[in-house]
């Protein structure tokens, strides 16, 4: 790699940060040139002295030893212009530099993220798999971000058809957070890509997720919201895609479902709402030009109310669910299908218009 113990000494320099490289760059000055600028020289662009003694006199010593371990773990460093991705360069506070580790091709795709909830429901785990699987599907490469629950979840479902997916990480990538991931970040190197801001070494801190979470909606033309506390982590994400321009959508639920508060929050403040894989490509063929093909519909239901077919267990909730209000555990009871399986079912059901949720968690079956 041209440059990698220099590009590293500015890397590991404290306050130097990517905005201050961005800014340099759009003066024409190559920030490397700054490992050969004076102290008296360095003091003139501003920085202090903690910054000024970094890059006089680097740690060669940890310089060193992050080159071993990025040769020793096949890691690269993307660097400026020509390196990171073109959406990703346009957002404001853009990275200047990224860790990659696996498949740099990633990083030249059509990307969408999906995030969501690190405890979700069973349906969105499920909901997670079936859009990242579909939207790769469509040549998209899925983002995200390696956290438990929803993130993990869009990955596993993108692994899970032979599509790309990239985890933005908020550790160095010889570090992998949370450790129960570790097997899914080995599958994500190997046909996918893991990427970071951060030097060999760093661990995970509070304030180093919303950074990150900036990159996850940065490389993407959008970000798809499955499941949301009304204060989770991934409203930050859907944020900060609304503030860069990209587009929002987001997965409703249940009223008596706490994760989809934050996704209805974000429908109320202009979210898309998305039902099926189709809502998704066509604002995106809006939006890019991108010659996406039709989505298939869902093989359980279609979305006019309709069942084309049922499985047998959808029949049987079907029978049991009449015009009369009837609780989830009256459902229990009369079915052999477990709670959480007539969540999943219901919820599909209502988004489809063939069941009702009302007041004091009964629901009710449609008349057509």
């Amino acid at each position: 790699m041209e440059n990698l113990p220099e590009r590293l000494a500015l890397i590991r320099a404290p306050h130097l940060g990517p905005n201050t490289l961005r800014k340099l760059w759009e003066q024409n000055i190559e920030p490397l040139e700054l490992l050969a600028a004076s102290p008296n020289a360095l003091a003139d662009f501003g920085f202090d002295r903690a910054t000024i003694n970094a890059i006089s006199s680097p740690d060669w010593e940890t310089i060193n030893q992050d080159i071993r371990i990025m040769k020793r773990l096949g890691i690269h460093l993307q660097w400026g212009v020509e390196d990171i991705p073109h959406l990703l360069w346009q957002i404001p506070g853009a990275p200047y530099w990224l860790f990659a580790k696996g498949r740099l091709s990633c990083l030249k795709l059509p990307t969408f993220a999906v995030v969501g909830s690190r405890n979700p429901t069973w349906l969105g785990r499920e909901l997670a798999q079936e859009f990242a699987a579909s939207l790769c599907g469509k040549n998209l490469c899925i983002a995200s971000g390696l956290a438990e629950g929803i993130d993990a979840e869009a990955h596993q479902g993108a692994l899970a058809v032979g599509g790309k997916t990239v985890a933005v990480c908020a550790t160095g990538l010889d570090v992998v957070y949370p450790r129960k991931n570790a097997n899914l970040a080995k599958r994500i190197t190997d046909s996918g890509l893991l990427i970071s801001e951060y030097p060999p070494g760093t661990v995970p801190t509070r304030h180093r997720f919303p950074q990150r979470n900036r990159i996850i909606s940065g490389l993407s033309l959008g970000t798809l919201v499955v499941e949301a506390a009304r204060r989770s982590g991934s409203l930050i994400t859907a944020r900060l895609a609304a503030d860069q321009g990209r587009e929002v959508f987001a997965v409703p639920g249940s009223v008596h479902n706490p994760l989809a508060k934050g996704c209805h929050r974000l429908i109320r403040q202009g979210a898309k709402l998305v039902e099926e894989v189709q809502d998704v490509l066509e604002e995106l063929q809006q939006l890019a030009q991108i010659p996406f093909e039709h989505a298939e519909k869902s093989p359980d239901i279609e979305h006019n109310g309709e069942a084309h077919p049922h499985p047998k267990e959808w029949q049987e909730l079907l029978d049991i669910l009449s015009v009369a209000p009837i609780s989830l555990d009256q459902l229990v009871r009369k079915s052999t299908l477990t709670q959480d399986r007539l969540c999943s079912m219901l919820l599909r059901m209502e988004l489809a218009g063939m069941v009702a949720s009302a007041p004091g968690g009964v629901f009710v079956r449609k008349t057509q």
